[in-house]
């Protein structure tokens, strides 16, 4: 019925979002470390 297409294209595309996501925070941490603390806006 298609299922065998279906699921893997699902499990693909979360894959990649969830690498995406996780890229995105872990570059954020590290450009956040290059602000002086009077610079940031956000909390700790």
């Amino acid at each position: 019925m298609g299922w065998e297409y279906v699921v893997p294209g699902y499990l693909i595309v979360f894959g990649v979002l969830a690498i995406y996501a996780v890229s995105l925070i872990r570059r954020g941490r590290r450009l956040s470390e290059q602000l002086p603390p009077e610079k940031r806006r956000f909390l700790d």
